[in-house]
């Protein structure tokens, strides 16, 4: 069966925000650890984190953090320094919260030596997963161009998580909207990427998905989400995603815009009904 659900918001604790991800009928949510706007470690409530993690469990609905937006492991020095132990305390929540992983996006790199920027990106992870012993992974996300070429590709994923020190401890979020923006799923094409992601061996570490659809046409390199089904990417084409047999069981996690009531409710019954579990 396809896990589907969305975004949500912690504003009211992290068991609301499951139990809200329930109530819009997922199965799956992702949530922001902490505000997504800074690099300041919380102090979090973690009897309601723990509530949370025990809730999920007996109902069998999976969650992912999102790291917060300043977080670029491509940086250097001190800025790079203070983004690990962002990126730690984000880990140590939603393994309290018995999540999956913590969504961090690729990085980017504006000096002249790309290899430069890898080779940070790796240093990075490195310093984050040496001091990191839980379950919880980084789940490093596919990015869509709009700031560069770099973190736009699966070969990029695949290789640096096999150059780093504890690849166990990484895996990847796969955005459907970034996938399409960057050209790397072309226009009706989406059988050739997956078999390209099948021959690196993406697909087995691919923890969660993104499931948006995109305002703007394949290679803009623009990252626009739009409702899904009402973007260039469309139903036949997320269909044929649907069916791709390493995505069964995969969360698929909307970052889309709300419904008119102020929910995905209604795109969550859209997903599965695509997915053929629901009558049209």
């Amino acid at each position: 069966m396809s896990r589907v659900g969305s975004h949500v918001s912690t504003r009211r604790g992290y068991r609301a925000a499951a139990e809200h991800a329930a109530a819009i009928g997922g199965d799956c949510f992702q949530y922001f650890p902490k505000n997504p706007r800074t690099l300041q470690p919380k102090a979090f409530d973690r009897g309601d984190a723990e509530r949370c993690a025990v809730w999920c469990r007996e109902r069998g609905i999976l969650s992912i953090g999102h790291g917060p937006y300043p977080v670029n492991p491509a940086s250097e020095g001190e800025a790079s320094r203070s983004m690990a132990l962002c990126t730690l305390n984000d880990l140590q929540i939603a393994e309290a919260c018995g999540s999956i992983g913590v969504v961090v996006h690729f990085g980017t790199y504006k000096g002249e030596d790309r290899l430069q920027g890898y080779r940070n990106v790796i240093q990075w992870i490195n310093s984050v997963t040496a001091l990191w012993h839980g379950k919880a992974q980084i789940l490093l996300e596919n990015q869509a161009g709009d700031h560069g070429p770099m973190g736009t590709t699966p070969e990029e994923l695949t290789q640096i998580r096999s150059l780093a020190q504890h690849p166990d401890k990484i895996g990847f979020c796969l955005d459907t909207c970034h996938l399409y923006a960057s050209g790397e799923w072309k226009q009706g094409r989406w059988g050739a990427f997956a078999e390209r992601a099948r021959d690196l061996g993406l697909w087995e570490h691919v923890r969660a998905v993104h499931l948006n659809d995109s305002l703007h046409e394949s290679g803009s390199r623009k990252d626009r989400h739009a409702p899904i089904g009402e973007g260039r990417i469309g139903q036949a084409q997320f269909e044929e995603l649907l069916g791709t047999p390493e995505l069964r069981n995969v969360p698929l996690i909307m970052e889309t815009p709300a419904g008119t009531d102020g929910t995905h409710r209604e795109q969550v019954k859209l997903v599965r009904r695509w997915s053929g579990e629901e009558e049209g």
